[in-house]
């Protein structure tokens, strides 16, 4: 059975891809020559097939006789280190796995995201926030990725799995490399590996009331192997994708001047900001890979066995059957859809307001065409957002409040004092000692 169409194939690693001013237009000439499936080169060398419709993407994900999620025979034909296996390869957590075991692994990792009460992860959120917020509020200026979007998840997580914020960059580092899936992404998987490595034999020796401990505890029992894994999936699904969406709506604020009007003025929330992001420019762009369980037609094409077929996410909100009715696929559908959508859009909505709160007036502090993306073929994310804004030195929930409007422009003094320390040991309000007085929840 022929499994691809002649070349040239769309590329999703290049830099032009990821430049794209319209992805809305490179996905419909997608459409245009091949219909809903696009024959594409994921990374150099690795060739699969794109999803750009949303009737057949949505088959894909609820059809578990004709596809898997398993990519082990796809896997078994390539070198061992090779960097698309970062991404791709099989691991024994929920997103790579079929049946029972996905549905073992899925549990474990549905109960630790549950086990986050919603009060103590909404207030977490705002204090990472503010404390963030107070490194550059004073300085009118800052790069709304790499000072704000990026590190505000690592913290979070870090302190949700029981890490020290000091770990947070290494996080950061190795996730980055793996996500953009070309030179540098066997020594980041292997980075980010060791990283949640270290995770686990620090919190099997030192249990806590966290999210790792939850895991590590969990009445299935998973074997260290198995907890390795699902670490890696937990921490990389709540990075990543947090960090493009609320740097993606962050954009969208940005650039859109009457919902930024609507925003400011309150007569809009945040919410639909997220929204619009999930269907037109989704974290993950293109992801959530599926294979063949045999040799078949779908939707005039030949698929062979073992071939990834990724979903693109992006395209699919695109898709002129559903564009404009807002339906989107950002979380995935069926067996495989995210379990922990009210959490991921709980950070990024309360990141957006609390910032939005602390500085009214922010603006792009360069043309919107000059905003550039990072490359890798999984993502849409932004490589950095220069803004702008009056000065201001605003109060945190640890310091006095409003003894005075916290508004105010800053003098030179202000402006050249230390903003507030992080706290030496964030883990130590998760959750026992939350902030706001919640009582503790003990580990599943």
């Amino acid at each position: 059975m022929t499994s691809l169409p002649a070349p040239p194939y769309y590329c999703l690693y290049t830099e032009h891809f990821a430049q794209a001013a319209n992805r809305a237009t490179y996905y419909s000439n997608m459409r245009e020559h091949y219909g809903a499936l696009a024959p594409v080169e994921i990374v150099p060398g690795i060739m699969g097939w794109l999803a750009v419709s949303y009737e057949a993407a949505q088959q894909i994900l609820l059809d578990q006789v004709n596809f898997k999620k398993n990519p082990t025979g796809w896997a078994s034909r390539l070198p061992p280190d090779h960097p698309v296996l970062g991404m791709l390869g099989p691991r024994p957590n929920p997103l790579f796995t079929d049946g029972d075991e996905h549905a073992r692994y899925r549990q474990v990792v549905s109960d630790a995201f549950a086990g986050v009460e919603p009060h103590h992860l909404r207030d977490t959120v705002r204090v990472v926030a503010d404390h963030l917020i107070d490194r550059f509020a004073a300085e009118g200026e800052c790069d709304l990725i790499g000072q704000y979007a990026r590190p505000l998840p690592s913290y979070l997580f870090n302190r949700l799995f029981g890490q020290s914020d000091d770990d947070a960059p290494r996080l950061v580092a190795s996730l980055a490399g793996l996500m953009e899936g070309v030179d540098a992404a066997a020594a980041a998987t292997a980075e980010f590996e060791r990283y949640m490595g270290d995770l686990l034999a620090a919190k099997t020796a030192n249990p806590g009331p966290d999210m790792a401990t939850a895991m590590i505890q969990h009445p299935e029992g998973l074997t260290p192997m198995e907890l390795l894994h699902n670490f890696v999936l937990t921490v990389a699904a709540g990075q990543e994708p947090t960090t493009n969406l609320i740097g993606n709506g962050l954009f969208e604020y940005l650039i859109d001047d009457d919902l930024y009007t609507e925003v400011v003025n309150g007569t809009l929330d945040v919410q639909p900001l997220i929204n619009r992001v999930l269907a037109t420019r989704p974290p993950m762009a293109n992801y959530s890979a599926h294979y063949a369980r045999h040799p078949m037609h779908f939707h005039g094409h030949n698929l062979p066995a073992d071939m990834p077929v990724l979903i693109s996410y992006e395209a699919v909100g695109h898709d002129p059957a559903v564009l404009g009715t807002g339906a989107h696929m950002a979380w995935s559908q069926g067996p495989h859809a995210c379990p922990a959508i009210g959490m991921a859009e709980t950070i990024a909505s309360i990141a957006i307001s609390q910032l939005i709160h602390r500085i009214p007036d922010l603006q792009l502090g360069v043309p919107a065409a000059e905003i550039r993306n990072r490359p890798g073929p999984y993502h849409h994310a932004l490589a950095a957002m220069p803004a702008r804004f009056t000065p201001v030195r605003a109060r945190t929930r640890s310091e006095k409040p409003w003894p005075s409007n916290p508004y105010t422009s800053t003098t030179a003094d202000d402006r050249d004092a230390e903003p507030p320390p992080l706290p030496q040991n964030w883990q130590t309000w998760l959750p026992a000692e939350c902030p706001v007085g919640h009582s503790r929840r003990p580990p599943v």
